[in-house]
């Protein structure tokens, strides 16, 4: 499923366009993502968890070369799926 796919889902769940649908999914997924870049946690219950995890730095190598590098500590976006979630699936 895409995200054509799944704005024509919300479209016909919810009764309502499929421009709203989309404006509607953009708006979720804007809130997400500004919820995450401010630190906090996105909590859907029965569906599952939005976090924001910190990797620190590491050391690698370069595939090409075989030379050891230097990989910068991130910040990873994680989820982890919720009782509800997992019970539909399985």
């Amino acid at each position: 499923m895409n995200k054509s796919d799944l704005v024509n889902a919300i479209a016909i769940s919810a009764g309502i366009s499929k421009s709203a649908a989309g404006r509607a999914l953009d708006g979720a997924l804007d809130a997400i993502k500004n919820a995450l870049k401010q630190g906090n946690e996105v909590s859907l219950v029965g569906f599952g968890l939005f976090t924001v995890d910190q990797r620190a730095e590491r050391s690698g190598r370069n595939p090409a070369t075989g030379a050891a590098i230097t990989i910068p500590a991130a910040k990873v976006p994680k989820f982890r799926a919720g009782k509800g979630l997992k019970d539909a699936v399985n």
